[in-house]
């Protein structure tokens, strides 16, 4: 090493860097596989310039114990936790941005793929599986979030959630929220990438229409700002779908104005309570409500009044950003047909209605919000459409059917309108703007494990999916990043 690293001239110091120079070296040693491209990746790592924070804490191979259960941790599809899905070599859970620039680096250098998983919410695991050999870039532990209520923006990492992004505007102000989806657990890494909607984009637009910056590691592992970027890709990146220009380390935002106090609602009505005249309705009248009113809807399968008989629950879930007095004489006005009534009304918080929104009960605690999953529960199939023209009645009774007969299904229907009919369709990549009446997603789920039980639900979906084809969007289908 040379006297300019011996321990007389630099003290305690010197002892800890040679120290930490001697615990690397063990590392490396101990970093020695049969497979001579994760060898070469893991020695690579601490090599690197940009590493000055210590990266072997955040690695984890198929040696260590808890590899199982942080792989397990963020995949939401059950479809992806088999025997036969593929698994990556290593994890890499960055504690520090210059972790995530080495791991890119080596990870180029040894001709592994990478898969960035932020909050694992990718209907195909495309976050955490790979047909190549591949790591895993976890961002959970990159989850900051720094607000800053005088320019009324703040910086969010890509491995928060959007529950944690609420929880902390919530804990900051009752005037201001953001605009992005209503799972708790999404990570905000990927929800943004793809776009992100959510009840506040009539008013407000998409989740990337109100972002100001970003900061993302390119493919030589430099972190670029939207200043070093340049504009092209800072479009690119804001609907263009997660991983495909770089990796995400931050998003800056612009917080919005909410009121201190907003009305939801829910309102239930089953076949033979008329559901399919009210929805038929909805088609015509949601998209043209005023900006400040969401009303969802959501399609599921459930017992009929009359016994041994299946039917079908339509509930209309609504936010509006004023107050019940104001808001049941305009939807009677303009949606009698829903039947909306004060009993069926809560007042409360904007923060309170995002926990409302994620289809907790009234009274639930807002640190809900924090929570996140630890395992998958259910393997499922889900698919994304949008409507132009309004389905007919006749069209609606032809895809009851088609539920009834699947049972293990759920629809969820987001009208467009407002702000949305207003930014133009090339303002970012997510180009399902003016034109849309509303999109739909499907949903079907199942528990029991095996791939004939796999081949059957999505050959399902794959009919419900061929029923929906005459009403949506068509040749070829079209696609949501939801």
């Amino acid at each position: 090493m040379g006297n300019s690293d011996s321990f007389p001239m630099f003290g305690n110091a010197g002892k800890v860097r040679v120290l930490f120079v001697l615990s690397v070296l063990s590392l490396l040693a101990s970093w020695t596989t049969s497979d001579p491209v994760l060898t070469g990746f893991l020695q690579c790592l601490p090599k690197q310039p940009q590493s000055a924070y210590p990266i072997f804490e955040a690695i984890y191979t198929h040696e260590n114990t808890s590899f199982q259960s942080v792989l397990l941790a963020l995949i939401k599809n059950r479809r992806y936790f088999t025997p036969t899905t593929p698994k990556p070599l290593a994890i890499v859970a960055p504690t520090h941005e210059s972790q995530v620039q080495a791991t890119v680096i080596c990870a180029k250098r040894h001709g592994l793929q990478i898969r960035i998983r932020s909050g694992g919410h990718d209907y195909e695991g495309l976050s955490y599986v790979s047909d190549l050999p591949f790591v895993v870039l976890d961002m959970f532990n990159l989850q900051s979030v720094d607000m800053n209520l005088e320019d009324e923006s703040a910086w969010v990492q890509a491995g928060a959630t959007i529950g944690e992004l609420y929880y902390a505007i919530g804990q900051k102000s009752k005037v201001h929220g953001f605009a992005a989806g209503s799972c708790p657990s999404v990570g905000i890494g990927g929800h943004f990438s793809g776009g992100g909607y959510g009840p506040l984009m009539r008013k407000y637009g998409l989740t990337v229409d109100n972002v100001e910056d970003a900061k993302l590691v390119n493919v030589n592992g430099r972190i670029l700002d939207r200043n070093t970027m340049g504009e092209d890709l800072f479009w690119a990146i804001r609907g263009g779908g997660g991983a495909s220009f770089g990796v995400i380390l931050s998003w800056k935002i612009k917080l919005i104005r909410v009121p201190p106090k907003v009305t939801m609602f829910n309102v239930r009505r089953t076949l033979e309570e008329g559901a399919t005249d009210v929805l038929h309705q909805w088609q015509f009248v949601a998209p043209k409500l005023p900006e400040d009113i969401f009303i969802r809807v959501g399609i599921q399968v459930k017992n009929s009044s009359q016994e041994g008989k299946r039917t079908v629950q339509v509930l209309f879930t609504g936010q509006f950003l004023g107050q019940s007095d104001k808001l049941v004489p305009l939807v009677n006005e303009r949606f009698p047909e829903l039947g909306l009534q004060q009993k069926d009304c809560f007042e409360m918080s904007w923060i309170e209605s995002t926990v409302f929104m994620a289809a907790c009960p009234i009274g639930t605690p807002i640190d809900v919000l924090l929570s996140r999953p630890k395992a998958p529960a259910i393997f499922f199939k889900s698919k994304s459409d949008y409507v132009k023209e309004p389905i007919p009645k006749h069209g609606f009774k032809s895809i009851w059917k088609k539920l009834i007969k699947i049972e293990k299904v759920w629809m969820q229907l987001n009208p467009y309108g407002g702000r949305m009919s207003e930014i133009s369709e090339s303002a970012t990549p997510f180009p399902h703007r003016a034109g849309n009446l509303y999109s739909v997603q499907y949903f079907i789920s199942w528990m029991e494990e095996g791939i004939k039980t796999t081949n059957h639900y999505i050959k399902l979906s794959r009919k419900l999916y061929k029923r929906m084809a005459p009403f949506v969007s068509k040749n070829p289908h079209k696609f949501a990043k939801l």
